[in-house]
């Protein structure tokens, strides 16, 4: 009997059926479903077993720094958990070993500089996996002693990993599974100069998700832009603004153009376009060309 929280994602849910466990949706999120698991075991007397916060689950996980050390001897820093943690550091206690929470649910960062297990009010993240309330008491004595930091990635930058991890490695990760990746993207973990291993786990994503993420990634990558502006109402102004657009090489996917928006002029239209474009530096290049040629921002 397995409790999910209800927004789990579906992939999630029917694999679990799919293995032959009865699947208990709670609303809320994973606290809320671990209650209601250790409610059901012990009403029904079933063995808890703790996704987590237990012994042989973080040995489980240690096999893993095992895993990275045999094969990876000259490692000297590995984004990742408490049970990978305490692995690695029995071996090799120079590599440091960094821990990533998303920062809509960062119950272990916050606990860690409180000093004991703190419980957040509300979580709220694409990183199902990892969107608990409150850290468990045994992973939160291993990170305090094992764990050399951790650090928080924001949503965009979760999504933005996973969209480097499908495009350059072919690998499909959800959202908890990329948070390492997102870490060292952005500059949270310092990785100049140190051989370093980030852990992907997870590829629990649902396709109709993963569609989201994937905009969200290209739009922070500034792959995917809208831009708004206005042209003259009259003939021939928006396809010489349009003319622009593609001479700078982005590609239109699509037009708005309104002529009644109650912020335009009366001799004017609105324009808002959703443009693909190579990145950042491509999308500020088309701005100014079209700033140069009149047409302003809004």
């Amino acid at each position: 009997v397995i409790c999910m929280p209800a927004g789990a994602p579906i992939s999630k849910v029917e694999a679990t059926k799919a293995y032959g466990a009865q699947v208990v949706l709670v609303p809320g999120v994973y606290d809320d479903a671990a209650r209601e698991a250790e409610r059901l075991q012990k009403e029904e007397g079933y063995t808890f077993a703790h996704p987590f916060n237990d012994p042989f689950v973080i040995a489980g996980q240690g096999t893993i720094g095992l895993e990275i050390l045999e094969q990876l001897p000259e490692v000297e820093q590995v984004v990742v958990a408490s049970g990978v943690a305490f692995a690695v550091k029995q071996l090799k206690p120079a590599c440091r070993v960094i821990g990533v929470q998303a920062a809509g649910a960062p119950s272990m960062y916050l606990s860690l500089h409180a000093g004991e297990p703190t419980e957040l009010s509300g979580v709220a993240t694409i990183a199902d996996g990892i969107a608990v309330k409150r850290p468990g008491g045994l992973t939160f004595a291993l990170c305090k002693e094992y764990v050399d930091e951790v650090v928080t990635v924001t949503e965009d930058e979760i999504a933005s990993a996973i969209l480097a991890l499908m495009e350059e490695q072919k690998t499909v990760a959800e959202g908890a599974g990329a948070t390492s990746v997102a870490a060292c993207m952005f500059g949270k973990v310092e990785t100049a100069g140190r051989k370093t291993v980030c852990l992907v786990s997870g590829g629990n994503v649902d396709v109709t998700t993963l569609s989201r993420i994937i905009t969200k990634g290209l739009s922070k990558a500034g792959r995917l832009v809208e831009l708004t502006t206005k042209v003259a109402d009259k003939p021939g102004s928006l396809l010489r603004m349009l003319q622009v657009v593609s001479d700078s090489g982005a590609n239109i996917i699509s037009v708005n153009h309104n002529r009644e928006d109650k912020d335009s002029d009366v001799g004017a239209c609105i324009v808002t376009m959703v443009l693909e474009t190579r990145d950042s530096r491509h999308a500020e290049a088309l701005q100014l060309e079209l700033l140069s040629k009149g047409y302003l921002m809004r």
